[in-house]
């Protein structure tokens, strides 16, 4: 007898739980190793710079990435599914609510929590199609907020540590 099928929600999840991770740690390794030392090293505008062309590199690699493997990995594709959930769950109702406010906050909210990247993926039109001139404004933009910001935060944290020591 053939092995029953596994449940669809049990392979998103498994294939959830594999991106996640996996991404989570390369992010973290990225940004809480790799940035502030640069930042520490180089300063704000230099390490800013030098950091925020990585960035562009890193997320432009795992946007070919994505829509090369075509699978959503990360929820991504799922999200966008709900910003017009209209059913009984009340926390999707609720989720839905929140990404229904916009692009522009949720550029911000993005870009601020996240990286290009997500950004990215989750406000272009369409799935594992490619970026569109809309996706690249999107996309260059991120950019420059994420890194402005995390290059600040990162600084801080460098002169913390300098004038500690």
């Amino acid at each position: 007898m053939p092995p029953t099928p596994e449940p669809a929600w049990r392979e998103r999840a498994a294939t959830w739980l594999a991106g996640v991770l996996t991404f989570k740690t390369f992010d973290y390794a990225f940004d809480y190793a790799l940035y502030p030392f640069v930042i520490y090293r180089l300063g704000l505008v230099t390490g800013g710079i030098v950091m925020a062309a990585l960035s562009l590199l890193d997320c432009l690699l795992l946007l070919q990435l994505y829509d090369w493997l075509k699978r959503d990995w990360l929820g991504i594709e799922w999200l966008k599914g709900l910003r017009h959930y209209a059913g009984p769950a009340r926390w999707r109702r609720a989720l839905a609510w929140l990404l229904g406010r916009g692009d522009v906050a949720a550029f911000f909210a993005l870009s601020l929590r996240f990286d290009p990247f997500v950004t990215t993926a989750y406000l272009r039109r369409g799935q594992f199609n490619g970026l569109s001139a809309r996706d690249w404004q999107i996309f260059l933009a991120s950019v420059i907020v994420s890194n402005a910001a995390w290059a600040l935060v990162c600084f801080g944290g460098a002169e913390a540590v300098r004038r500690l020591w």
